[in-house]
């Protein structure tokens, strides 16, 4: 799938989440999506970014517009070198939380976006991949 343009980002503190929630925000504007679809993809990408750092002790996160035939999409790669997920499932599970959140993150940043991909290794580190389509 042809990448038009793409960009990294360092994820280390909150105000790097901030950075990206903008940076998403700017890309999926000129990508021409809705302001729902603009919103759906910040707050996933906003809910993924704080995983990478909270969890993950910090990564990155790689903007990419992509063109597939007629159809253009944004997707984020996020990456950290963390502790990894044991248990993707139950992390993807609602209510499902080892920190003090609600446990909806991972599940509901699923549910807003096109495509999601997680991939994990324990002592490794997780890259979570979501994209949305316009």
């Amino acid at each position: 799938m042809p990448v038009a343009r793409s960009d990294t980002l360092e994820l280390r503190s909150a105000a790097d989440v901030v950075s990206v929630r903008q940076a998403v925000r700017t890309w999926a504007i000129e990508a021409g999506f809705s302001l729902v679809d603009q919103t759906k993809m910040v707050t996933a990408a906003s809910e993924i970014a704080r995983n990478t750092i909270d969890y993950g002790g910090g990564g990155t996160a790689t903007l990419e517009l992509i063109v597939e035939g007629p159809r253009r999409g944004l997707r984020v790669v996020f990456e950290d070198t963390g502790p990894g997920i044991p248990d993707i499932q139950q992390a993807l599970t609602d209510h499902f939380t080892t920190g003090n959140g609600l446990g909806l993150g991972l599940g509901g940043a699923k549910r807003l976006v096109n495509d999601f991909n997680i991939s994990s290794r324990v002592g490794e580190g997780t890259r979570v991949v979501i994209t949305r389509w316009k």
